[in-house]
């Protein structure tokens, strides 16, 4: 995806957790979202999630986010594991479970841990990949939400 492409649909989910299946028009016109890839395997995107629920929690009036499910391997399809994960991890966001990689191929996304911040038309202002940056994430969200 590059700057200022349109958020894709949200379709072909396993399963979802925590939520009703969200379509990509309950999101557009109503504020930001943060949609945020991860993986079961992934020991970066275990580190990161604090700062994600952070984000979750600070801005829940502001800013919709939605985590994506992203298996690496065969191992990582076990629905049990991603709920057991997602438990002890806190992470109470909408999770799309991506076993069939349909999102992850809409996005064109290679990456976990990976954040895509999209204004509220569902236009992408930011991507950033990898544990790092947080900072630099925070920042973009602000901005998107209008925050100095």
């Amino acid at each position: 995806m590059k700057l200022r492409d349109q958020m894709p649909e949200l379709e072909g989910a396993t399963e979802w957790f925590n939520s009703n299946p969200i379509k990509k028009d309950e999101l557009i016109g109503n504020k930001p979202t943060l949609i945020h890839f991860w993986s079961v395997s992934c020991g970066l995107c275990k580190e990161a999630m604090p700062n994600v629920n952070e984000f979750r929690d600070e801005y829940k009036d502001k800013l919709n986010v939605i985590a994506v499910h992203m298996p690496r391997s065969e191992k990582d399809l076990a629905l049990d594991d991603v709920k057991a994960v997602a438990k002890e991890h806190d992470i109470t966001q909408p999770i799309f479970v991506d076993n069939q990689h349909k999102l992850t191929d809409a996005f064109e996304n290679q990456y976990v841990p990976a954040y895509y911040v999209f204004d509220e038309e569902g236009k992408l202002r930011h991507f950033q990949a990898g544990g790092g940056g947080m900072k630099m994430l925070r920042k973009r969200v602000n901005r998107v939400l209008g925050i100095k």
